[in-house]
């Protein structure tokens, strides 16, 4: 086992409950990615999870379309695809080398799936109404990616620009705004 692994494990952890716990009725709901809906980012987290099983081990990972899984059994898929991404990036051969698809370092990529499967749980959690308390030891690890990386993800569109976040504010919170989130997002009020 990885490092990044054991990262990915502990955030699908926090990860899965939330997934498991959201409504069909709540697929239209918004998200703090504006251009998400529920649903459009729970086909969204999926493509990740798939085709970074396929970057971890040097394959072709096919960002071009986003698959559509709602109809599918798609909690149960998650949680497979899930553990298949965890043992992906448990063999130490995962974190060797550029990757060939994306001219990073096979680390970043990694990276990549933990900040992914780390901070699109807390877009569904707080859209949907959930509770979300991500992995202390990943968001560390995230704090440095995205502090290193920002720049560029925000030149590739990833990320927002940065949200200001209060002196003194939690890592997660510090993390969320770094990464073009706004943490004190609310889900609109149902009338």
């Amino acid at each position: 086992m990885t490092t990044i692994s054991k990262l990915l494990r502990e955030s699908a952890d926090v990860a899965l409950p939330v997934l498991q716990g959201i409504g069909d009725e709540q697929l239209t709901a918004t998200t703090p990615c504006a251009e998400f809906r529920v649903g459009d980012l729970v086909n969204h987290l999926f493509q990740v999870v798939v085709n970074f099983q396929a970057l971890a081990r040097r394959e072709p990972a096919d960002f071009s379309g986003t698959p559509d899984v709602l109809g599918t059994d798609w909690r149960a898929r998650f949680a497979t695809e899930t553990e298949q991404l965890i043992a992906a990036w448990s063999d130490e051969s995962a974190l060797v080398g550029v990757s060939p698809g994306m001219g990073l370092p096979q680390p970043a990529v990694g990276r990549m799936a933990l900040l992914d499967l780390t901070l699109h749980p807390w877009d569904l959690a707080v859209a949907t109404g959930r509770a979300y308390e991500p992995s202390p030891a990943a968001v560390e690890e995230l704090l440095l990616m995205v502090g290193e990386m920002g720049p560029m993800a925000r030149e590739w569109k990833v990320f927002a620009e940065p949200v200001p976040t209060a002196p003194g504010a939690d890592p997660f919170t510090r993390l969320l705004g770094q990464a073009g989130r706004d943490p004190g997002w609310q889900r609109p009020s149902v009338r």
